[in-house]
């Protein structure tokens, strides 16, 4: 017996020792240092010029670390636009480098879709985050805010084209979608007169480079099938070519609110005009606000933060000041969308 109880003894130990050398193998997470922002310097006014769109903003950085295992971090300059405290950064630059450098006419570029007024310094802030997983909360670094001045120019926003069976296959008299933030994100929207549309994407206006979609899956792919439209009408076209997907979404659109006779529960339904390539409805209004919205639901909805005419999804309410009637225009031709409201 004493035998036995000292192999249950010996048996014990070694899985207590076994368990602890189990314990002992692999990382352990730890909370990163995050990089530290060190150029430019915080407080500095810019003014950015046509004459200087080629001069380079420099961005400089020190390592994040100790993440507790070896790991290759991707850092990322983010750019946040005046009062928003990040809550939609834009990323400039991507790099597993400690530096990065934009130019002024590409930062001009990045204020000017944000619909920042030209002419007038607005505060932007700079920061850098620094990631090695998507398992792994990315650490960020300090702010540096800075003044910056833009100008205006009628920005040359990176374009697909979309020759289809609508249009004689013509890339070079295709409509486009446009990356507003030159991400390689597109969106726009385009008119099919009729049903059953096919349609592809080109990098171009030529088919050297096109995407369609084998398998009709929602995935593009080079030199693919031709892609399917649905019922004659308006639609919204997303492309990811980073990720490589799209959608496609018919739209019809209206106008609701407080100035409308059936308030916020009934849309005024806008009508096409294809000559004129927008959106019109003639309505009697009340003092009050009015909004754009698609398909009588709010998954795409348009109103205007800043008053300025221009539109943004999920946008502040517009305002309307008299009673009267009304010509109302919605223009989708983007790459920015705009709105005009007359009093007949």
């Amino acid at each position: 017996m004493k035998k036995y109880r000292l192999l249950y003894v010996v048996m014990a130990a070694a899985l207590v020792f076994a368990s602890c050398q189990k314990a002992e193998v692999g990382p352990v997470l730890q909370d990163p240092t995050a990089p530290v922002l060190t150029a430019p310097a915080a407080g500095v006014s810019l003014e950015l010029t046509e004459a200087n769109a080629a001069e380079v903003l420099t961005f400089t950085w020190s390592a994040a670390a100790n993440y507790g295992f070896a790991a290759a971090i991707t850092y990322k300059v983010e750019l946040g636009m005046p009062g928003d405290n990040f809550a939609a950064p834009v990323a400039m630059i991507t790099t597993t480098g400690l530096t990065g450098t934009t130019t002024y006419g590409e930062l001009n570029n990045l204020m000017m879709a944000a619909e920042l007024t030209p002419a007038v310094a607005a505060d932007v802030q700079f920061r850098i985050s620094a990631s090695v997983s998507d398992k792994v909360a990315n650490a960020y670094s300090n702010v540096v805010s800075m003044s910056v001045k833009p100008y205006r120019v009628i920005v040359n926003y990176p374009k697909l084209y979309v020759p289809g069976s609508y249009q004689g296959w013509a890339p070079d008299k295709a409509p486009v979608v446009s990356s507003l933030l030159s991400d390689g994100k597109y969106e726009g929207y385009v008119w099919f007169a009729t049903a059953g549309v096919n349609f592809k994407f080109t990098d171009g206006p030529s088919w050297d480079k096109n995407w369609g979609d084998t398998g009709a899956d929602g995935t593009l792919n080079a030199g693919g099938d031709n892609i399917i439209a649905g019922d004659a009408g308006m639609y919204k076209l997303n492309v990811n070519i980073p990720a490589l997907t799209y959608t496609v979404v018919k739209t019809d659109w209206g106008v609701l609110g407080s100035s409308t006779a059936g308030g916020w529960d009934s849309d005024q339904k806008m009508t096409f005009d294809v000559v004129a390539g927008t959106y019109s409805i003639k309505l009697n209004l009340v003092a009050g606000v009015i909004k754009f919205r698609a398909n009588s639901a709010w998954d795409i909805n348009l109103g205007d933060n800043k008053t300025n005419l221009s539109l943004e999804y999920g946008g502040a309410d517009i305002p309307v000041a008299k009673d009267g009637n009304y010509t109302i225009i919605l223009d989708l031709r983007g790459p920015i969308y705009t709105y005009v409201i007359t009093k007949n």
